[in-house]
């Protein structure tokens, strides 16, 4: 994608995700105009910018919180696009502070869509999470109505040219707070904490992420929701390629959290389509002309009932395949053994 002269706006930008995709985007022929990081942690911003000076690169450090609108608004003036991944994303925290994750996912969101069609924002496109599929715990219900607020604000938008997407994918192997990091921790201990033995997870890297987000700020025609197709793992497999030797009690889920995860509910099947690399649940009644979007992308209609579970998944990780990554996306130096 050709970002020439173009401002591009991250939230939550100094996460794992913000941070590759600065990455990503600067390392481009076409560098943007500007890249705009808005965080509400001024540590993490002095830190990214012992990486990325804005003496050297079009970089631009905003502090702000995505629940203040009228921040928001001030940041959004002449840019162009908007990656909003910025999140209160632990489950068992949101948990135990509802009212503070209520605030930042569903408040932030609106603040987000309200900001971007004020300001003539070009396009949109928010990170979701598989626990917004069916959810059972605090976290994924916000995400869940975060998503529904992004594709509907796509009706909203009136005269305004923005067009909103949303990206929805598993764990990204590596994240702050991934239980992948977690594990290689402890495993000085000689204790790996086994929340499930039947436990899995869906599991992408850190450039599928940005992959995914980059292809649908090039791509999205308003109102998508893509979801990738990407392996699950076991935990059982992950504590395995990590610690072989260490002890792998098993101590019971947290509060909120699945066995399983889905990112495709059968319900979801009747307006999901196959897009090759990713799949897209679209609205009931998108914006655009169906026949013509089919056509664009050669999709595919899924069967109905079709469902994306990490348990019912033909893909695996394997603890080799576990091990390589690791050493490709989390640590070049791991050694399990």
């Amino acid at each position: 994608m050709n970002f020439t002269n173009k401002s591009i706006l991250i939230t939550g930008g100094t996460g794992s995700l913000g941070k590759a995709l600065t990455r990503h985007i600067l390392g481009l022929p076409e560098k943007p105009r500007r890249l705009i990081i808005f965080s509400r942690d001024e540590q993490k911003q002095f830190q990214m910018a012992q990486e990325f000076p804005e003496s050297e690169y079009p970089m631009r450090y905003f502090i702000g919180d995505v629940r203040d609108y009228d921040r928001m608004y001030r940041a959004f003036q002449g840019v162009d696009y908007v990656i909003h991944a910025a999140a209160m994303k632990h489950v068992h925290i949101a948990e135990y502070n509802p009212d503070e994750c209520v605030k930042t996912n569903v408040g932030g969101a609106e603040n987000v869509i309200r900001a971007a069609l004020e300001t003539g924002v070009e396009r949109v496109v928010a990170l979701s999470t598989d626990k917004a599929c069916a959810p059972i715990n605090l976290y994924g219900a916000t995400k869940l109505t975060s998503d529904k607020l992004f594709v509907a604000a796509n009706n909203m938008r009136g005269s305004a040219p923005t067009k909103f997407s949303v990206v929805r994918y598993g764990n990204v192997m590596g994240s702050n707070g991934s239980v992948i990091p977690f594990f290689i921790k402890k495993k000085a201990s000689g204790t790996l904490p086994i929340t499930d033995a039947n436990m899995t997870r869906f599991n992408i890297s850190l450039r599928g992420g940005v992959d995914m987000v980059m292809h649908a700020l090039e791509h999205a025609w308003g109102g998508e929701l893509f979801v990738p197709k990407i392996p699950s793992y076991r935990i059982t497999d992950v504590a395995e390629a990590i610690g072989p030797e260490c002890d792998k009690p098993v101590v019971g889920i947290r509060p909120g959290e699945k066995i399983h995860e889905e990112m495709i509910t059968a319900s979801d099947s009747y307006n999901t389509w196959d897009l090759g690399k990713y799949y897209a649940i679209l609205p009931q009644n998108p914006r655009f002309n169906l026949d013509e979007f089919v056509q664009s992308f050669n999709a595919i209609k899924v069967q109905e009932g079709f469902n994306y579970n990490s348990g019912q998944n033909d893909d695996w990780e394997t603890v080799d395949s576990l091990r390589d990554l690791i050493v490709e996306h989390v640590d070049p130096d791991f050694s399990w053994q």
